[in-house]
């Protein structure tokens, strides 16, 4: 099968690729149609540029306190400084004992930032909306579980006082359906129902409305200013 014959699966494939969640069999066999396939790498770049943005607000992740008590318990290290004779020593043993610790350290403290990001938030949909000319504005992430849908503006957006963001989703048939309105910098929470990410879903899009939203409950008033689509993260 080739995959440019199919451009829904490759942009499907291209952004879970990106994303680190194309795992196994399946990574290596899309690897190896990109080594034959320029499009689809073009496809690769193109979905790393939409995701860059994310890294910002990525924050650095701390081991607490209690992992570093745990790290010296299982080795058997205490708290208390030991004296300058203990480190003017020229044992052997007591350098290798000394790397063997510090590399189980090591392995143990991986385990243990693997396992704190796995309590984070999960992010069961991700989307990029993007303006006219292709730049990417808001990025959507979806917690399926909680039921919370955050947005970040990339940048403010140049909204005046009296005017507004609403975010919509625009199913395959009928009017759109208001998710809610957004502010116009920063990062904002909303509720994520099945109305915002349903598989009748074919568009997201975010209009410019009076303050405070559309007037029309039937769908939006104003221009649309931006536009994407869901990435269901497996």
């Amino acid at each position: 099968m080739k995959l440019r014959d199919h451009p829904v699966l490759s942009d499907k494939l291209a952004a879970e690729y990106v994303l680190g969640t194309l795992k196994g069999g399946a990574r290596r066999r899309f690897e190896t149609h990109l080594r034959e396939d320029p499009a689809l790498r073009r496809l690769v770049n193109e979905w790393e540029e939409r995701l860059a943005p994310m890294a910002e607000f990525s924050p650095p992740q701390l081991a607490p306190e209690r992992v570093w008590l745990s790290i010296e318990r299982r080795l058997g290290l205490q708290r208390r400084h030991a004296t300058w004779q203990f480190w003017r020593s020229e044992s052997l043993v007591f350098w290798r004992t000394l790397g063997l610790a510090s590399m189980g350290c090591a392995l143990l403290l991986v385990g243990v930032i693997s396992s704190s990001l796995l309590d984070r938030p999960q992010v069961d949909y991700l989307a990029t909306l993007q303006d006219d000319k292709a730049r990417t504005a808001l990025l959507l992430t979806g917690d399926a579980r909680r039921e919370i849908l955050t947005v970040r503006l990339v940048e403010p957006a140049p909204v005046a006082a009296d005017r507004s963001l609403q975010l919509w989703a625009v199913p395959k048939q009928g009017n759109p359906r208001s998710i809610g309105v957004l502010s116009d910098r920063g990062v904002i929470e909303l509720g994520l129902s099945r109305t915002a990410i349903g598989d009748d879903v074919a568009l997201l899009a975010v209009s410019l409305e009076p303050r405070g939203g559309s007037p029309n409950p039937d769908g939006p008033t104003g221009p649309i200013l931006y536009k994407g689509n869901w990435v269901r993260i497996l």
